[in-house]
């Protein structure tokens, strides 16, 4: 019986079936609900609520968490899996501050969470031919999206406190926007010498993302199909050989 409740619930997690497919859409819907408390709540002063809505998302999580690891095939490699950390701390960052204030800077890796994007891409090329011919456009969005979620996150905890005019995670995102982009409007800058260091990574960084997903949207569409014969991976969209070594490309065709 437990062990075809654990079979049950690792193809939930793997999203094989039309169960599993729902399953793992529903964990994405509830990142980005956690995701939005995160954000909305940087615009209001701390309350006892807060703290009550942090001790149910983390017990929650404390579930989802467990069942995972429980249904995972070999556990110790599920242990070890980034994703298995990343929840670890999110975790720790929601029921840790409960216990005492000591703990509240522990609130700026919530934002973490926003990493678990990466679990459902293979879903999402899985279902949707757009993502599953775009590989490289879709890597680069989640990338930069995953980027500008951390770094504004960064920006408010680091500077809330000091900064006058980062108050809330609007001001934050404003200020990391125009700073991965070049902009600098000048208006918002950040303060201290560690406030420095984080607008020169927001530039190197996020400059160079942008211009990863820039050039995979805006370069000749391409299409993933390893050939037989040269194992070249990437080829045009229409190619009937391979442009490599002249194979003809027996490429299934959809619709």
């Amino acid at each position: 019986m437990a062990q075809s409740l654990r079979q049950t619930v690792r193809e939930l997690y793997q999203g094989a079936r039309g169960s599993g497919r729902i399953f793992v859409f529903g964990l994405v819907a509830f990142d980005f609900l956690v995701l939005f408390y995160i954000v909305a709540s940087s615009f209001l002063p701390r309350e006892s609520w807060m703290e009550a809505v942090d001790g149910i998302i983390g017990a929650i999580l404390i579930v989802e968490f467990g069942l995972r690891i429980w249904s995972a095939e070999p556990r110790s490699k599920e242990l070890v899996h980034p994703q298995s950390a990343i929840d670890i701390i999110v975790i720790l960052s929601l029921i840790l501050p409960l216990i005492g204030q000591n703990f509240a800077f522990l609130r700026a890796l919530r934002i973490t969470r926003v990493l678990t994007s990466y679990r459902f891409l293979r879903q999402l090329r899985a279902d949707i031919s757009f993502f599953r011919d775009n590989p490289a456009a879709l890597n680069a969005g989640v990338n930069l999206l995953v980027f500008l979620f951390l770094m504004t996150a960064l920006v408010y905890e680091t500077q809330h406190t000091i900064n006058p005019k980062i108050q809330n995670y609007s001001d934050a995102l404003y200020f990391t926007v125009t700073a991965l982009t070049t902009t600098g409007f000048g208006d918002i800058t950040l303060v201290g010498s560690h406030g420095q260091l984080i607008s020169v990574v927001i530039m190197l960084l996020g400059v160079t993302l942008f211009l990863q997903l820039a050039s995979a949207l805006f370069r000749s569409r391409r299409v993933h199909w390893r050939c037989k014969e040269c194992g070249l991976l990437e080829h045009e969209a229409d190619a009937l050989h391979c442009r490599h070594c002249g194979t003809a490309m027996h490429r299934p065709h959809r619709d």
